[in-house]
């Protein structure tokens, strides 16, 4: 009887602590953020192109 009882705790303990000791998976990372718009940074960009080209224009040619 003794044996029987001793095995019995020795299976719950056992199992107690196998499913305390589970890893816990990490949570789902949010997903990536959209990509930037250009649009804005494009045409100023082009802008400031134009503006310096022909203000190198008019001087060279001054």
């Amino acid at each position: 009887m003794k044996k029987r009882l001793l095995l019995t705790i020795i299976l719950v303990v056992t199992f107690a602590l196998t499913a305390k000791g589970q890893v816990v998976p990490p949570p789902i990372p949010p997903p990536p953020p959209p990509g930037l718009p250009i649009d804005g940074g494009v045409v100023f960009l082009l802008i400031s192109g134009v503006f310096y080209g022909i203000i190198r224009v008019s001087k060279k040619g001054s």
